[in-house]
């Protein structure tokens, strides 16, 4: 594959300048420190991206043989408030929570509470899969490595967008319900659910609710202070992270925090919040069992860290990192870097994105903790202070990692990987469509609605208050036009006439978070509107 472009000139002298006026603004010129070798390497690199991206927050550290050599934040908890973030500002570290779930688990093995190999259903006899044979044969260790046979994100319609009504038990329930698209064991796809049965069989084989079991035998051992699970105060803890959106010229925040967060169903997969001093030191620990001794046996860290699923590489990953393996361990992504062993993983909620990424031959950690739109800025943040380590001869930096992502994303357009232009939509006329008003069933997802109101057809989900909007027609077509969702999250929305009538739902845009999964959707008429 072609070397990456450099980037524009103009690129990198409006990242500067605006890196050179970050130390005016309120909030953005916060806490560094580290060795000032260290400093003047990786302060660049976290400005040219915060520069580049206009991120609202973000907090980064780099452990290198075992010691801090850089801690740094920027920006504030919550855009215009001049609310700093600090060392302490908790974030949604989002899917870095199932290596927290694993380690948890590997400390049950470790006190002979239950065993890898061990059946779910030993535990949680309520748990079915769509599949009997795999119902019966599915063992904790496959909760953990995505090779369950369904499909990418599959059921994250029951976790996300929240708030929303769904239990532990009805994520369990739904599961049943689910077909597969590959047979189990035979690949990987990335899932979610699994990791929240992970957490029931964690509860179940501990002897108490996943969140005071992660405190006692995670948080509190560790010493990792902040980090909040379960149902906690925002108001009471404090200094939290809000997410936000990016729009044309500003960022705002998007779905702030009420002043109590809930136990939800997610928690095990990705609801887990930390503060930059508590993964700094999850990053220390795991990369010098001596920090923490007894905590963790060496054999289940070997078990955390061994390829238990073979991954795809993807031509990025090749030409980026040299990579020659790519595979999932217990809730870390496994690969090489320049020759040298890698294990990573990241984190995405709407407007929280987070990466850990260790090369434990050399000790060498960095984490990345952002409260805005910032796949990229993640992406080529923690390539960039990484490279540092494992190819520091490497010329590419910060910005030209952008800048490959920028012309990647070019390309796929170039491709035809674009959205439809949906802008001339209008409301669907009530008359013509009201063979089909009534209220709708998914075997998993539950109930939902299409009826009119207040002279608009509306689309709701019950146990899912977010996912409501208003049914919009383009063309020959209609879609369901979000009131809290972005033009991102659309789907497509066919109706497929009875008896009995059945609705599905389709992503409109190519490049929508797979946690839309709407292909796993069918809802059948169940009666006519109240």
């Amino acid at each position: 594959m072609p070397t990456p472009p450099r980037p524009h000139a103009g690129h990198r002298c409006l990242a500067l300048a605006w890196a050179a006026v970050l130390a005016l603004v309120p909030g953005q010129g916060a806490a560094a420190s580290g060795a000032g070798k260290d400093a003047a390497i990786f302060a660049p690199m976290l400005d040219q991206a915060v520069a580049y991206e206009k991120l609202p927050g973000i907090a980064m550290a780099v452990v290198a043989d075992g010691e801090v050599v850089f801690t740094a934040t920027r920006g504030e908890r919550r855009a215009g408030t001049r609310q700093a973030i600090d060392a302490d500002t908790l974030f949604k570290i989002a899917s870095n929570s199932k290596a927290m779930t694993a380690a948890l688990l590997a400390r049950l093995v470790d006190q002979g509470r239950l065993r890898w190999e061990d059946r779910v259903i030993d535990y949680l006899p309520q748990f079915r899969m769509y599949d009997p044979w795999v119902t019966e044969h599915l063992q904790v260790r496959d909760l953990l490595i995505h090779n369950s046979g369904l499909g990418l994100g599959a059921g994250d319609l029951m976790l996300w967008p929240e708030p929303n009504a769904y239990t532990r038990q009805d994520v369990i329930a739904g599961l049943a319900h689910l077909k597969p698209v590959t047979s189990f064991r035979s690949g990987y796809a990335y899932d979610n659910l699994m990791y929240v049965v992970a957490g029931e069989v964690a509860a179940a084989a501990g002897g108490k609710p996943y969140d005071q079991l992660l405190r006692q035998e995670v948080f509190a051992p560790l010493g990792m202070q902040r980090c909040q699970v379960g149902a906690w105060s925002v108001t009471a803890v404090g200094n939290v992270a809000q997410p936000h959106a990016r729009y044309v010229d500003h960022n705002a925040v998007l779905g702030a925090d009420a002043d109590m967060t809930t136990d939800h169903p997610s928690m095990a997969a990705g609801g887990i919040r930390c503060s930059l001093a508590d993964m700094t030191r999850w990053m220390q620990v795991l990369l010098d069992p001596s920090l923490a001794p007894g905590w963790l046996s060496q054999a289940q860290r070997r078990a955390l860290w061994t390829a238990h699923m073979p991954m795809p590489i993807g031509a990025r990953q090749r030409e980026w990192d040299n990579a020659h393996f790519s595979a999932y361990g217990y809730g870390w992504r496994l690969s090489d870097m320049d020759g040298q062993w890698k294990v990573a993983h990241t984190g995405t909620l709407s407007g929280m994105y987070s990466s850990l990424a260790l090369l434990p031959d050399r000790r060498v950690g960095v984490v990345v903790l952002i409260n805005g739109d910032a796949e990229d800025a993640r992406t080529a943040l923690t390539q960039a202070a990484l490279k540092h380590y494992t190819a520091p001869a490497d010329p590419r930096g910060v910005l030209d990692y952008l800048a490959a992502l920028d012309a990647e994303r070019q390309q796929r357009k170039a491709n035809g990987q674009v959205r439809p232009d949906t802008r001339a939509r209008r409301p669907v006329d009530l008359a013509a469509t009201r063979s089909w008003h009534g209220r709708y069933a998914d075997p998993w997802l539950g109930e939902a609605s299409v009826c009119p109101r207040g002279g608009q057809l509306e689309l709701s989900i019950a146990k899912s208050p977010l996912l409501h909007g208003q049914v919009m027609q383009v063309g020959e077509r209609w879609l369901v036009d979000w009131e809290t969702r972005g033009a991102d999250a659309e789907p497509w929305l066919a109706v497929q006439p009875g008896p009995p009538t059945t609705l599905t739902l389709r992503a409109i845009d190519p490049e929508i978070d797979f946690s839309y999964d709407y292909q796993d959707l069918l809802f059948t008429r169940i009666g006519d509107c109240p």
